[in-house]
């Protein structure tokens, strides 16, 4: 009876170390799925084109029409969900933005003020970046999730739109409250990011994909829905080029900012993620719920930062956000909360 329970006890040991094994291999797997997928070649293309100091670039004006196309077809393709979706199932999913909006943006400003020794204006533009939204880091996402042939909820678009507002909002709130130098008034700091590009371009396309119908949806698929990945390569190919120069600059943020700028995303992605299962979202909504907790803003964000904050520097937020975090969430970011949503689901 001894050698029968050693014997069965033995089974189990090996039928766990094979599961394990099977769990790092599909990890292993979905990793390598994804630093071979074409967004993510391009993007490193980019990056190894700044190292090896070739001549790739893009025209200001390529930059700007791929930008454009690229927000209003997300926004499009999510306003077409909207008119679809019953009030009840936004309210969850809004008032969790909202929650992470809060506190997100006041636990950066707080941590860099205390664990990094930033000042205020610099704490608080950390917040406002880390606190937002990356829409290229989204638009991956769902390019990752269509791969994997993952389910999502069609309505996130609305909902990485509204949390654009409530980071930004809340680290200007917090710049205010605790420094006296801040001369610029907090309503202006709001129109500027509701006034700029990304927000417009994101509500033009949910305004449109929710009043087109069917018939109007259909007629626009040619041009916002099927050239999207093709026109997401060139995006990520240019973001690539600026991402490079960025990371040239790493060194001047210093090891404690650096190690933030990873640390950062895996632990608001896992926070992101266990309240999207938490509010009953499926899978695939919760991974991009939580990518987009873990990405960080260089768009809207600086575009605030600099117009509320003046005196915050640059080489801090910028290439923290995006030299280092978004990348990271490129490449290894989404593959991991992914993997982590298994445990979930």
């Amino acid at each position: 009876m001894l050698a029968i329970a050693k014997i069965r006890q033995l089974v189990r040991e090996l039928n766990n170390r094979i599961e394990v094994g099977e769990k790092e291999m599909e990890a292993i797997l979905i990793l390598s799925k994804n630093l071979l997928s074409p967004p993510v070649i391009a993007f490193g293309t980019g990056m190894a084109a700044v190292w090896s100091r070739s001549d790739l670039k893009f025209p200001e004006q390529v930059y700007q029409a791929l930008t454009i196309y690229l927000l209003l077809a997300i926004g499009f393709k999510g306003g077409g969900a909207l008119a679809q979706a019953s009030p009840g199932e936004l309210v969850l999913p809004l008032l969790a933005t909202l929650l992470l909006g809060a506190l997100i943006p006041a636990a950066v400003f707080f941590g860099t003020r205390r664990l990094l020794g930033l000042g205020t204006a610099d704490a608080a533009a950390m917040g406002a970046h880390y606190g937002s939204v990356s829409a290229v880091t989204f638009m991956a996402c769902l390019a990752f999730l269509d791969r994997q042939t993952v389910a999502y909820e069609a309505y996130l678009p609305a909902v990485m739109a509204a949390m654009e507002i409530p980071a930004i909002f809340v680290a200007l709130l917090l710049a205010r409250r605790f420094c006296k130098d801040v001369t610029v008034s907090l309503g202006e700091s709001i129109r500027e990011v509701m006034t700029g590009k990304s927000l417009v371009l994101l509500m033009c396309g949910l305004a449109a994909g929710a009043v087109a119908g069917q018939d109007g949806r259909e007629l626009m698929h040619p041009f916002l829905v099927a050239p999207f990945f093709g026109v997401l390569m060139l995006f990520l190919l240019e973001m690539g080029l600026v991402a490079g120069e960025k990371l040239k600059d790493a060194r001047k943020i210093g090891l404690p900012l650096l190690l933030f700028a990873l640390a950062a995303p895996i632990l608001q992605g896992a926070f992101g993620l266990l309240l999207g299962w938490l509010i009953g979202l499926s899978q695939g909504g919760a991974v991009v719920f939580g990518v987009l907790a873990a990405s960080a803003s260089y768009i809207a964000a600086p575009a605030a930062v600099r117009v509320s904050l003046p005196e915050a520097n640059p080489a801090y937020y910028v290439t923290a956000s995006l030299g280092i975090t978004f990348p990271f969430n490129l490449v290894f970011g989404i593959p991991l909360i992914f993997q982590l949503s298994q445990y979930l689901y």
